[in-house]
């Protein structure tokens, strides 16, 4: 099998806990069946998403988020093969968007339109190094 990632960012519609609930829910069911693993950095101004396995599964996910009507101005970072899994023990970790990444007022001034591939992959592995999960979810 080869492993395909994509990372994604997209502005929230509604956003609220109950939302956020309701995509993580979604997003794990549909992940463990489909065999994806990632990371979901976001809070109301923003989602920043990792998705990571099989390529055919990882763009169907993405097609169905870009469809998913609590998700607006969709906008994909990276598409690539990837060596290994990064976030292999997580269905769908979710991190509510420390400071470490873009403030609110860089969001507003398109900070996500202007970004590098290698800066949302640097939030992504830096979640990961810093061990900001408590466990696999």
């Amino acid at each position: 099998m080869t492993l395909f990632r994509a990372v994604y960012t997209s502005r929230p519609f509604g956003f609220d806990t109950a939302i956020l609930n309701g995509i993580l829910l979604d997003a794990r069911r549909a992940n463990t069946r489909d065999g994806i693993t990632g990371a979901l950095i976001c809070r109301g101004d923003i989602y920043l998403q990792w998705l990571e396995g099989p390529e055919e599964k990882v763009r169907a996910a993405f097609a169905r988020i870009r469809r998913d009507d609590r998700h607006v101005e969709v906008r994909l970072h990276v598409a690539e093969p990837l060596d290994a899994r990064v976030f292999g023990d997580w269905a769908m970790l979710h991190d509510p968007a420390a400071t470490w990444i873009w403030t609110q007022r860089e969001v507003a001034d398109g900070a996500a339109e202007r970004t590098t591939p290698e800066e949302v992959t640097g939030f992504f592995l830096r979640l990961r190094d810093r061990g900001q999960a408590s466990g696999p979810v």
